[in-house]
This record gives structure tokens, C-alpha cells and sequence, in this order.
């Protein structure tokens, strides 16, 4: 059964400097309240998974919490780059960041092989690009039966997943509903998960296609009212589009970014 926790018990239990850590959510339910606590925990040498890093890596990567991003798309949806991100690329600020880059497939792939215990996955994918001139984690194999040529990618075990979802039991049956991502087969290819919720009820109410992860599949859960914001959470909240468009000026300057850190996400 899962541990029900706050925030920032889980966070101080199950990630740790050096770890491997996705926080999966596409749109809708990012964890980003759990990634600003990692942030006032002082983090360090972190390997971040994501299939679209958003808002939520720029905060990461420019409070120093990364080494290395591996991902298969980076920006601020609907409103251009992610300068933190820019910057950790361009000019080793605050740290030098590692890339490994991926297609959405491959990413996709990669973690439903860790989520089923195989070391790798097969996809007709990365034909006609370069990415594997760049990213090594990118083969061509043959297969053994056709003679077709695949490409391979390797399993993607994350020390720690985090998501965000709207709802869990007492019993840390988790679930949600909506738009969602990777986020069950991030939860099942993890050593360690974080699922912070809008609220813990008394019993999980059936909602249309509604995803259920069952608590044995959960290390913690932590209520957190709001904890998608900007992004939104399906039922409780509606993404702030203002927010968006207004962090291309917080995070467009080292000086702004850092003021930001120091009211909002140490206030």
C-alpha cells in the first residue's frame, strides 16, 4: 500500500542527488508543484525524463538541479523557447546540460519496455533522420524473421517517477482521467513513484475512461490542491495561459528567473 505523505516528506524520501527522474504529465496534470519542491530540496546532478519538457524542466534546469535531459521535444507550448533550458545548452548556465534526444515514439516506447521488464523496444522509427549520427542510444537492428531494418531504443527505468492526478483513496489507489500521457507506463517502469493528487477521498468515484493505478504500484501519494499549475487538472482546474505567456519574460534573464526562485518558489 502506498505511503500517504506531504510533498515534501515523499520528495525528501525518494529523490536523491544523482538520481534518474521523470515527472511525466502531456498538457494536462504536469507535476509542477512537485517539481518546485525538488527545487527548494537543492536537488543536484539529476538525469531529467520527459517527453516534452516544459515549464517545469526550465525551472529545474535553471535552478540547477540537472546535469542531463533526455527527451524527444523541449519548449513553452504556444509560446516559443525555453530560455533556462537555452541558456544550460548555450552556455553551461548554471551547469552544463548533457542532451539526449529522442522522436515522441521512441520515447514512448522506451518507457513501455521498462514498464514490461525488457531491455529495449523495436520501432519502425528514425528512418530518413539523423538522430542516431547524435544520440547513441539509438541502434539499427534486423529483424531475425523479415529481414526489415528497425531501429532499437533501451528500456527507460527512471529511479523516480512523479505525475499528478486528480484523485486518490486511502489505500493509494490512484486515479485519472482526461488527457493524459505516459504517465502508467513512466509509474510502472520506475524503482520509485510520486503521484500528487488534488484530493484523497474515501473511495474512488467510476469516471469515463478514467485510469486507475492500483496503490502497489505507488511508493507515495501527497494531496496537493493545484500542484498542475499552469497546467491544468481535468474536473478541478483550467491551464493559466497567462502564466505561460508571462514566464517567457521571468525566465528570458538569469537576473528575473532568479528573482522568481527567491519569491515564489522559497517564499
Amino acid at each position: 500500500m502506498a505511503d500517504i505523505v506531504s510533498m515534501a516528506e515523499a520528495v525528501a524520501e525518494l529523490v536523491r542527488d544523482g538520481d534518474t527522474v521523470a515527472l511525466e504529465g502531456f498538457t494536462h496534470l504536469i507535476p509542477m508543484a512537485a517539481g518546485r519542491e525538488i527545487i527548494r530540496q537543492g536537488r543536484r546532478d539529476l538525469t531529467l525524463v520527459r517527453m516534452t519538457p516544459d515549464l517545469v524542466y526550465d525551472q529545474l534546469i535553471g535552478a540547477g538541479c540537472a546535469s542531463k535531459l533526455v527527451f524527444s521535444w523541449g519548449g513553452n507550448p504556444g509560446v516559443g523557447s525555453l530560455h533556462r533550458f537555452r541558456d544550460a545548452v548555450e552556455h553551461g548556465w548554471p551547469a552544463p546540460l548533457a542532451l539526449e534526444e529522442h522522436s515522441h515514439a521512441g520515447m514512448a516506447n522506451r518507457y513501455v519496455a521498462g514498464a514490461a521488464g525488457l531491455p529495449f523496444a523495436v520501432l519502425r522509427g528514425y528512418a530518413g533522420t539523423d538522430l542516431a549520427t547524435v544520440t547513441s542510444t539509438i541502434k539499427q537492428i534486423t529483424c531475425p524473421f523479415t529481414g526489415e531494418h528497425l531501429a532499437a531504443v533501451p528500456a527507460l527505468n527512471p529511479d523516480v517517477t512523479v505525475i499528478h492526478a486528480q484523485r486518490a483513496d486511502r489505500a493509494g489507489n490512484v486515479q485519472l482521467w482526461g488527457l493524459v500521457g505516459v504517465q502508467k507506463e513512466a509509474v510502472l517502469a520506475a524503482r520509485r513513484t510520486l503521484v500528487t493528487v488534488e484530493e484523497i477521498v474515501d473511495e474512488l468515484t467510476p469516471m469515463p475512461d478514467a485510469m486507475v493505478l492500483p496503490s502497489w504500484v505507488v511508493t507515495a501519494v501527497a494531496e496537493v490542491p493545484g500542484g498542475a499549475h499552469p497546467s491544468y487538472a481535468q474536473g478541478y482546474s483550467e491551464r493559466d495561459n497567462e502564466f505561460y505567456a508571462a514566464w517567457d519574460a521571468i525566465a528570458r534573464h538569469r537576473d528575473s528567473f532568479q528573482r522568481w526562485v527567491r519569491e515564489v518558489v522559497f517564499a
